[in-house]
Order: C-alpha cells, then sequence, then structure tokens
C-alpha cells in the first residue's frame, strides 16, 4: 500500500478491511478474475462500504476533493442563467433533477438564482442514494435557502418520465469504466485478482461482446492501455428514454474520443482522489478513494443521438461560463465586498484557466424538443469536434 499517503483513521481502515473482504469474495466466486468495472462498482458504491455509500463527507476542503460549486457561488449562480433559458423553454411546470448534488451548494446557489430570475423549478429533485449526503444536502439548502427547502426532493431511483432540466456536475467521471488495452495479440480486457494482502492487476484476457465492439471502432494505436465508459453510455441512452421534453446538463473532466485515445495518453486516465491528494493506485485502501476516470463525450454524444436526443452544445467550461455571464455576476461582486470578491477572483482562476479546470472539464447539452440555441454555447461551441 502506497506509504506517501495520509494513514486512514483506525476506523476507517476497519471499513475498507470489510469492503475487501466483499470484494474478495466476488473475485473468488468468479474464479480469481474480475472485470476492473465490477471491482470499481463496488469499490465505489457497495451499500454501507463503499467510497460513496459510506459515511465519510467527500466534498470541500475538508473532504478528498473541491468540485467547481465549492469554490464559487459564482459557479451555480452562471450555470442557473443556462438553467432558467431551458426551464423557460419547456413550461409549464418544468422540473429540475440533479444527480448526485454533493454537499448541496450547487442545488442551494441554483435555487437562490433561479427565485432571482422568476424562473424557479415546478421541483427541485435531486437523485442521490447517500444516506449521509443527503442529510448534508438538506443542512446545507435548509442553511443557504430556508423559505425554498419545501421544492427539494430526494429520489431514489430515476423517475418514469421527465420534462424539464437535469444537472450532472462531476459524476460521469465516476461511474465504473472497464480496464482495457490494445495489444499486439488483440483487444484485451484488463481484470483484478488477489494479490498477497491486497488486490493486484490480473492477467488480460480477450475483450468481449459491447466491450469488444466499442474497442474496434476507437483509434487508439497498439500498444495502448485505456479506459471504457460502457456505463455512461448506457447511462445516457436510459435518460433519452425518460426525457419527454427538456435537457440533460453534463459537466465533467474528459475528452472527446480522437483525444482522449491519442497515443499520448497510451497509460490510461485512472485516478484517485484522497485528502486533497491525487493517487494512482485504485486498490489502496478500498473504499476510502474516489477513483475517477475521463468521460469520452464523443461516446456520451453518439450514444444520446443514437436514443434520439439531439446535441444541442460542446465546449469547455471556460467557454460555457463565460457564455453564461460569469464575468459580469464578478464585476457586480468586486463592486461590494472587497474581500468576497478577492475571494471570487482566485476561484475563477480555477474555473476559467486552460490550465486548470477552465479547459480540462467540458459540458455537452442533450436534448429533446429544445429549438432555440443554448446561452452557454453562443460562443465556441466545439460539437465539430466531437
Amino acid at each position: 500500500m502506497d506509504s506517501s499517503l495520509p494513514s486512514p483513521s483506525p476506523d476507517a481502515q476497519a471499513a475498507s478491511r470489510e469492503l475487501f473482504r466483499h470484494i474478495a469474495a466476488r473475485i473468488r466466486a468468479a474464479g480469481g478474475w474480475l472485470s476492473f468495472a465490477d471491482y470499481m462498482e463496488m469499490a465505489l458504491y457497495l451499500p454501507g462500504l463503499g467510497y460513496y455509500a459510506g459515511g465519510a463527507h467527500k466534498f470541500g476542503a475538508a473532504g478528498d476533493f473541491v468540485t467547481a460549486p465549492e469554490l464559487t457561488p459564482l459557479f451555480g449562480q452562471a450555470l442557473a442563467r443556462q438553467v432558467a433559458q431551458i426551464l423557460r423553454a419547456v413550461s409549464p411546470a418544468p422540473i429540475l433533477l440533479e444527480v448526485g448534488a454533493g454537499s448541496g451548494r450547487l442545488a442551494a446557489d441554483l435555487l437562490l438564482t433561479l427565485e432571482g430570475l422568476d424562473a424557479l423549478p415546478a421541483r427541485y429533485e435531486i437523485l442521490e442514494l447517500s444516506g449521509e449526503l443527503r442529510a448534508r444536502q438538506r443542512e446545507t439548502i435548509s442553511a443557504a435557502a430556508p423559505h425554498l427547502v419545501d421544492r427539494v426532493f430526494w429520489l431514489d431511483t430515476l423517475p418514469e418520465k421527465l420534462t424539464g432540466c437535469v444537472i450532472v456536475n462531476e459524476l460521469l467521471d465516476a461511474l465504473p469504466v472497464h480496464a482495457v488495452a490494445w495489444r499486439e495479440a488483440g483487444l484485451m480486457e484488463r481484470g483484478v485478482t488477489l494479490h498477497g494482502d491486497g488486490f493486484g492487476w490480473a492477467e488480460e484476457r480477450p475483450a468481449q461482446g459491447a466491450l469488444a465492439e466499442a474497442m474496434a471502432a476507437l483509434p487508439a494505436e497498439v500498444p495502448f492501455e485505456g479506459e471504457i465508459g460502457l456505463a455512461a453510455r448506457a447511462w445516457v441512452a436510459e435518460w433519452a428514454r425518460r426525457l419527454e421534453h427538456g435537457a440533460l446538463l453534463l459537466i465533467d473532466y474528459g475528452l472527446p474520443g480522437h483525444e482522449l485515445y491519442h497515443p499520448l495518453r497510451n497509460r490510461g486516465t485512472l485516478r484517485c482522489h484522497y485528502q486533497q491528494r491525487l493517487h494512482d493506485d485504485p486498490f489502496w485502501w478500498p473504499g476510502l478513494s474516489d477513483i475517477t476516470a475521463h468521460v469520452d463525450f464523443t461516446a456520451l454524444a453518439e450514444a444520446g443521438y443514437d436514443a434520439g436526443l439531439d446535441v444541442l452544445g460542446y465546449t469547455n467550461q471556460a467557454t460555457f461560463l463565460i457564455n453564461c455571464g460569469i464575468g459580469e455576476l464578478l464585476a457586480k461582486r468586486q463592486s461590494g465586498d472587497s474581500t468576497r470578491a478577492f475571494s471570487a477572483s482566485g476561484a475563477l482562476q480555477l474555473l476559467l484557466s486552460p490550465y486548470e479546470m477552465g479547459e480540462l472539464v467540458k459540458v455537452i447539452a442533450l436534448g429533446k424538443g429544445i429549438e432555440t440555441p443554448l446561452l452557454g454555447f453562443a460562443q465556441g461551441d466545439r460539437r465539430h469536434a466531437l
């Protein structure tokens, strides 16, 4: 195990060992070889023990990573302008649904800003499976917007049908991915096995079925190791079935396929986050680190289009936020409290810098029945690059 990372607390270690026993049993039952997608799903989502199902705080300065809404309310305020346009296009009584709402900070900022824009949704729904995160979200929203908390409803499953807007911020990169390799011997899948008192990479096996088909369609050149997000493609296709009128706004770290599978990225994009530190060992204390992989935005666009959605726009986060007026929002803040304005300026650098989240994070809009060009993609739309 990586000794350069801070040692987990005894309670955290005990929880990780319990998760280890569950995954080890699954590996033994599978004959000693488990796909990385199955391992990642258990490590992140096994009820009560997985990273997102456990009780530790993940978001913010005291957690393992900081998301855009945690940096500054300007992110949610700018995003709200795009959301308001979509909600007005699908009225009456549209619903705003956030998938995986983290600490609840984005929900609070969106609700307050939409109220000011006279564009409050009939309901603000949050799809969240973690009981600990639900409690934290309710606490955050109640503190920031107590008069609006009655509009918020938590869901256990995807709604059967929805008219409105779906927000997904930094979630798709944590959906399980298959670890794969293009070798001289052919298209291979990388698995997980028991290795001493922990887990390790298993001997590669030939890729099969949908995974092999997805690999064959990609431009990777031998030798190449990477990831395939079949779960993210299926997720988008499922939303296409349920969305009657409206749009999905998907915001995450990622690239179009021709860049993601470029020879310069031939070691893949798997990354783990623990206490504000980045590491590359997904087997280090299972359940205590977030595990992510870059999103293939070309694959998302194709999955949505094939399932009946229109690709309404694609660009980087900096361009999207600038189009949504984040500069104007900062200027208004600068005319007030100078201390808050200085803090917001620093956060804005992280959100907009091409060397930080400004270029690394992308935004794609997929929709149904939306005819009006979307504000966030008015300039710098990169759909041609997908």
